[in-house]
């Protein structure tokens, strides 16, 4: 993908583990960066986290 056809911005979002951690670290590797804190929220029933972080291209840096 160029790097005209990649979204200006993402949220990244999934069960807070090694994955999750490996698929934002490729994004970073990607071109992208972070953008604001990331969220957090506890699902009770499954007993598992849950984390969301918002990510842009490093031309739209505020």
């Amino acid at each position: 993908m160029t790097d005209n056809e990649k979204p200006k911005y993402r949220l990244l979002t999934g069960v807070d583990d090694q994955a999750f951690c490996k698929h934002v670290s490729a994004q970073l590797e990607d071109g992208y960066i972070l953008y604001g804190s990331p969220s957090c929220t506890y699902n009770t029933d499954e007993k598992r986290v849950y984390v969301a972080q918002a990510i842009i291209r490093p031309e739209l840096k505020p």
